[in-house]
């Protein structure tokens, strides 16, 4: 199976660079093109109240993608031709999605490597893609 069309799972953990150095080198040794994907998680719901500036309400989700590659710039070449995602919703359900209607070879996603109770109660993105995607998954670890 030749990976020609990888997407790179973006956000500013330590981890989360990780795995996007790890995607963009991989891609480049294979002259692959590259998309990144940055969800935005929903900031209220109906039983929780969190302390959200106004700014933060206004801006496009774009922006925190932008942020997040800018992030990046410095430490490795971004592809310019580079395909940006910044979709609102379920990380799972959103990254899936961009990788069937990409449509993506393989997914790089890392993994904050949670087991037992933190991993019940916070569940893995990781793992819920694994489940889910249409094509195979690089899972990266610390």
């Amino acid at each position: 199976m030749a990976f020609t069309r990888i997407l790179i799972a973006v956000d500013t953990s330590e981890i989360g660079v990780h795995a996007a150095l790890v995607g963009l080198e991989l891609a480049s040794a294979l002259g692959a093109k590259v998309a990144f994907i940055h969800v935005i998680g929903p900031a209220l719901s109906d039983d929780a109240w969190m302390a959200v500036s106004s700014l933060e309400l206004t801006l496009p989700p774009d922006y925190e993608i932008a942020q997040v590659l800018k992030s990046l710039r410095g430490r490795v070449p971004i592809p310019k031709d580079a395909t940006e995602f910044a979709p609102v919703g379920d990380p799972v359900e959103s990254i899936v999605g961009a990788a069937r209607g990409w449509p993506a070879d393989l997914i790089v996603i890392g993994s904050h490597g949670r087991d037992g109770l933190g991993r019940v109660l916070l569940g893995s993105v990781a793992e819920g893609v694994a489940r889910h995607a249409p094509c195979p998954v690089l899972v990266v670890r610390k």
